[in-house]
């Protein structure tokens, strides 16, 4: 099997063991455990708390002491196993306990798959800024298929979430495909041995793997981390109250296939990955950027609008599909900016510290800031949430950041950077 066909392989389990329970994740937590959206703000914020520490620390480890497939595998072995645990859990704080364990396995394996994809094309003489995102766009794949899975499973077996145990069956799925990833990444991937180039170092940051902190002492790098925590506390909003929002909407259609609509955002996905390559060499990172910023703005905009007639569930499909744009924009061109900007000695550090940013700090200010706003601000006595106060106030915020970038930030665009 060539190296291409290995990487596909892995990046479509790597997002199919997320996609399996994360965008049901809210069903889950209102209509099976009926938590309040102030628990399931915490709840879903464990991605941002684990984001926090665990993808620069297993960065760190790769760099210098673990080989990073050995590491990537072991990752996905524990993930799969403490999602096992999951639907055994009836209290909202033990879930965060259980599920946070669970992340912190999880959410440093996604920077390491983006570093061992790049080492590994590198290795072949590929030029990962075209030719990881025709590989990443599988991710996306496995995503969506783990979405329709789950969704059709609820459709033909109407009383799961009554079963007790299988009522959380979205995570057994996860955990299907953890165990077949981490089986795959022993025995599938080519040994990447840590760089390790500071043992001799006497500098106890060096000592430490702490170099890609460095980073911030560049204002444009640090710049570029602020921003990536303003925008990460919007990325998951809409996973997290999309499917639950989609599925209160008064029409059968939606609330019966509201997972499969959710994943035309994911389709639309595949096809913004393949177009960064162009947008990157055209445009540059700061507009590709922008354009990701305003594209949030939208997406959250239309979903105010979004309502059971015709037009309103127009919207839904036409902010999905604005959702590729807004979400690949950002995600994958900002880990390619990042790639481009290291030494390769600190490369999966500083794909750590990116994932922290983004989905560590960003992420819990924005999962639990908009859990009790939600909860406060926009619940009405009877526990009825006000869709369209929420989604429009999402879309002031993405807006006011997009103003901010676009005039705080600068960027020199080299084309040939981007050139194959």
């Amino acid at each position: 099997m060539n190296l291409k066909s290995r990487l596909i392989i892995i990046n479509f389990l790597q997002f199919f063991v997320w996609g399996a329970w994360m965008m049901t994740l809210g069903k889950y937590a209102f209509g099976v455990k009926h938590w309040d959206s102030g628990e399931f703000g915490i709840i879903f914020s464990t991605m941002g708390f684990a984001s926090l520490i665990m993808p620069a620390l297993c960065g760190i480890v790769a760099d210098r002491w673990v080989k990073s497939n050995l590491l990537f595998a072991l990752l996905h072995l524990l993930f799969g196993l403490t999602l096992c645990f999951l639907p055994l859990i009836d209290n909202a704080w033990t879930f965060f306990a259980v599920m946070l364990l669970a992340m912190c396995f999880y959410m440093p394996s996604i920077a390491l798959n983006n570093s061992i994809g790049f080492e590994l094309l590198l290795r072949e003489g590929k030029n990962p800024q075209q030719d990881f995102p025709p590989i990443r766009v599988w991710g996306t794949v496995g995503f969506i298929a783990a979405m329709w899975i789950t969704n059709i499973i609820a459709i033909n077996f109407p009383n799961i979430y009554s079963l007790e145990y299988w009522s959380g069956y979205s995570f057994i799925l996860g955990a299907s495909g953890a165990f077949a990833l981490a089986l795959f990444a022993f025995f599938g991937l080519p040994d990447i041995r840590p760089e390790n180039k500071m043992k001799d170092s006497k500098s106890w940051v060096d000592k430490l793997g702490l170099q890609a902190f460095s980073l911030f002492k560049d204002y444009k790098m640090a710049l570029f981390f602020v921003f990536s925590i303003l925008l990460g506390a919007a990325l998951q909003l809409t996973n997290a109250y999309g499917d639950e929002f989609i599925g209160s909407l008064d029409h059968w259609f939606t609330r019966e296939y509201s997972t499969i609509i959710l994943s035309v955002s994911q389709i639309s996905e595949t096809l913004f990955i393949l177009s960064i390559p162009f947008f990157m060499r055209r445009f540059g990172i700061k507009n590709v950027m922008l354009i990701s910023m305003f594209a949030w703005m939208l997406r959250f905009a239309l979903f105010g609008v979004a309502g059971p007639d015709l037009w309103g569930i127009a919207a839904i499909f036409l902010s999905c599909i604005v959702y590729g744009m807004a979400f690949d924009f950002f995600n994958i061109s900002g880990a390619l900016f990042v790639e481009k900007a290291t030494d390769e000695k600190i490369r999966n550090s500083a794909q750590g510290v990116f994932m922290m940013m983004t989905n560590g700090v960003g992420a819990v200010l924005g999962n639990i800031s908009a859990g009790y706003a939600i909860k406060f601000f926009f619940t009405d006595a009877q526990g009825n949430k006000e869709w369209p106060a929420i989604w429009f106030t999402f879309a002031v915020y993405a807006l006011v950041v997009g103003l901010m970038f676009a005039v705080l930030f600068e960027h020199k665009h080299r084309p040939e950077d981007f050139e194959a």
